[in-house]
């Protein structure tokens, strides 16, 4: 008994550490859609397990220590609901994320963003018109344009050539510049100049300013921009959460597995003993 109690107490440690990186991933979207993906709704789905893993994890070991019958019935019942709540986030993750891709540009390192190339639930939530200004209006305040900016040589800013060849994250290249078909020409990061006139026929093109407060925020590049964004930050937390479901399954197996011998203990059953020699065998176990 005390060694099964000891095996379930040492699981429900481990499984109080594993909802740590859960947490982590959710206040780490939290900070994402504070600074640069600004969608402030879809952290809490992990923030909310991950505190519930802690709490039911905590229940589990003083159960174990004190030999308490409910907190150990709690535990195993809650953790069955939060794996089937980890599993549902991650499928759901990945079928909101799952289409849609940067498009390469001919001699530009960056790539570009079309909205046209997504699709689902996800779309329709970040372009609906309200939902979009609080979007825009995030992405104004986070300054990303404005930080992308570089100068060299007493102010001279970087010449086009520099300029195509740099990384630009999703947003950078979706909401502080003109589509590249637009046929406009380089004066600085944030500055474009329609030259001998807009020849593309993407909407955008019409759309794009040079005023700061403005520039490409109202494109359909900017939310196909912050859809990309998006789909490479829930990429990186549903490959963490995938390990620690398999991880809390595993322990949730070991749990019921010790759980089962303490009853057959306490019980005096013979190990081995099927519920079905019993004179009245319950409906539910564990």
């Amino acid at each position: 008994m005390r060694s099964s109690n000891h095996l379930i107490g040492v699981v429900n440690f481990f499984t109080f550490l594993a909802s740590i990186p859960i947490l982590g991933g959710g206040i780490w979207l939290s900070s994402r859609a504070n600074n640069t993906d600004c969608l402030k709704f879809l952290q809490w789905p992990l923030i909310v397990i991950g505190v519930s893993i802690m709490v039911v994890s905590l229940a589990g070991f003083a159960g174990a220590c004190y030999r308490n019958t409910f907190l150990m019935y709690l535990y195993l019942w809650a953790m069955f609901f939060i794996i089937a709540a980890l599993i549902g986030f991650v499928i759901f993750a990945y079928a909101v994320t799952d289409k849609g891709s940067g498009r390469p540009v001919m001699n530009r390192v960056y790539l570009e963003y079309h909205l046209q190339d997504y699709s689902g639930w996800l779309v329709e939530r970040v372009t609906s018109q309200s939902y979009w200004s609080k979007i825009s209006s995030c992405i104004r305040d986070s300054h990303v344009c404005g930080k992308m900016r570089r100068t060299y040589n007493y102010g001279i800013p970087e010449t086009a050539e520099m300029f195509n060849l740099r990384r630009l994250s999703p947003l950078e290249s979706g909401c502080c510049k003109p589509p590249t078909e637009c046929g406009y020409t380089y004066l600085n990061e944030t500055v474009w100049n329609p030259g001998g006139g807009i020849v593309g026929s993407d909407p955008d093109c019409g759309r794009w300013s040079n005023y700061q407060q403005q520039l490409c925020y109202s494109c359909n590049s900017c939310k196909a921009g912050v859809l990309a964004s998006l789909k490479k930050s829930w990429r990186k937390v549903s490959v963490i959460n995938i390990v620690i479901l398999i991880i809390l399954v595993i322990m949730y197996m070991v749990a019921i597995a010790a759980f089962r011998h303490n009853k057959r203990i306490d019980n005096d059953e013979p190990y081995g003993e099927t519920r079905m020699e019993k004179s009245q065998p319950s409906r539910i176990h564990f």
